[in-house]
């Protein structure tokens, strides 16, 4: 959520960020003014009538005692009891609309950042060169059904399209996968979180993720009362909302967290031949880095993570970009993205394989998230970062298509083999 403060201040300023982002809010914005000035207009009218009440109330007794005959006192008392209701049902009216537009606003990018959509993406840096092939290298759909990885048709018979199995070693793959990444973070110190997979509608009003992307969810019905769960799209879900509503000490900050799940999403998918397989689904497993920063420790915490999602990639031995988004192309939520691209062979350019995003306050205003100052005893609105510390759905295809021989066989990077007893390569069924 954006700062009313700011926004008073400075609308213009605050409606240039959003037209950066290539989203128009100028109306929302100046609706958002008239309400707040109405709101405090309502307020001040009510804590006015409620101080001439308590002012009333008070005077009664000593009337009575003088004899004095109260009757237009509890008269002009019930006037303002009247009025104090009209009044509350007037603001209850303004601040249902002005939450629901302050809910709707996007994060405002950062300053630095390009204007405009990923055609103005920035490659910042490239590490390693493209995989080359002296002969016809596979699809990985095609090597992952040889090999007897995936099992995507019995997938699609179990959940439908955008759906698939890891089967035999291609289950133990992912797995090895997984351990890699959990073992790098637990050595970073990052403290590990397993949550629950089905969040309450509130942790997506903490992501940022609602209520503009509620329909983008998998939503689940309880039978037994009018509660509304949803599948998880990203541990960042539930990992923002993890200190909602908390002061959080200065002295346990920063809190540096990974979570493992599966994520969940409504996603039609791509018609497009290059994108067939796993590289855009329903489901897919990933593990999510997480930080809660003091304000002045969110820059560095920011390299910190990207710095570790180039670093994992670079353990697969790919070649990659990192990429500085422009504003246009950042979610909703974030005021800057780092995208980590590689190679899939098959697909004709670079896909990402981790996000890392600062959302500043954006988060913490959404969700209550506070710490306190030690030196001022005042508490501040902390600043939260995420990234993807790896998603599995895309680097299981390069790894494929790019550790691929021509025998069909395909080598395991090293740093998985200890996950894998040892084993260095993936052989075709029956050979």
């Amino acid at each position: 959520m954006i700062d009313i403060k700011l926004i008073r201040e400075n609308p213009q300023k605050v409606k240039e960020g959003f037209i950066a982002k290539e989203v128009d809010c100028s109306d929302a914005v100046d609706r958002i003014l008239e309400l707040d000035t109405l709101r405090r207009q309502l307020i001040g009218k009510t804590e006015a009538c409620k101080a001439e009440q308590n002012k009333a109330s008070k005077s009664i007794p000593a009337m009575k005692k003088a004899g004095e005959d109260t009757t237009a006192v509890f008269a002009r008392m019930n006037e303002l009891k009247e009025e104090i209701k009209e009044i509350d049902a007037q603001l209850r009216g303004v601040e249902t609309e002005y939450t629901t537009l302050m809910l709707g606003l996007p994060n405002l990018p950062d300053e630095d950042l390009k204007p405009g959509g990923k055609e103005n993406n920035e490659p910042l840096r490239y590490f390693g060169e493209p995989h080359k092939f002296d002969f016809e290298p596979k699809h990985h759909v095609d090597l992952c059904l040889d090999l007897g990885l995936i099992d995507y048709e019995r997938g699609a018979k179990l959940s439908g399209s955008g759906f698939w199995m890891y089967t035999g070693m291609g289950a133990q793959l992912e797995w090895a996968l997984l351990n890699y990444f959990i073992e790098t973070h637990l050595k970073d110190g990052y403290e590990f979180i397993l949550p629950p997979h089905m969040l309450e509608y509130q942790c997506g009003v903490t992501a940022g993720q609602f209520p503009k992307f509620a329909d983008e969810v998998y939503k689940i019905a309880n039978p037994t009362d009018d509660r509304i769960h949803y599948m998880l799209p990203t541990a960042e879900a539930a990992l923002a909302s993890f200190f909602r509503d908390e002061i959080i000490p200065e002295k346990d900050l920063p809190r540096k967290m990974f979570a493992y799940t599966p994520c969940f999403r409504r996603e039609a998918g791509s018609a497009r031949a290059e994108e067939r397989g796993m590289v855009r689904g329903h489901q897919f497993n990933k593990v999510e880095m997480f930080q809660f920063t003091r304000p002045e420790d969110s820059p560095a915490a920011f390299d910190e993570l990207v710095t570790k999602a180039e670093d994992l990639v670079k353990g697969l031995g790919f070649h990659f970009r990192t990429v500085k988004l422009a504003a246009g192309d950042c979610s909703a939520s974030m005021a800057r993205t780092y995208d980590i691209e590689i190679q899939i062979p098959s697909m004709n350019g670079y896909k990402e394989v981790s996000s890392v995003s600062n959302a500043r306050d954006y988060q913490a205003r959404r969700g209550n998230i506070r710490f306190r100052r030690e030196s001022t005893g005042k508490t501040e609105y902390i600043h939260t970062l995420n990234g993807s510390g790896l998603a599995t759905s895309r680097i299981f295809p390069a790894l494929v298509e790019q550790n691929q021989q021509a025998d069909g066989s395909v080598v395991i990077p090293e740093v998985l083999r200890k996950y894998l007893g040892g084993l260095e390569v993936i052989r075709p069924l029956g050979k």
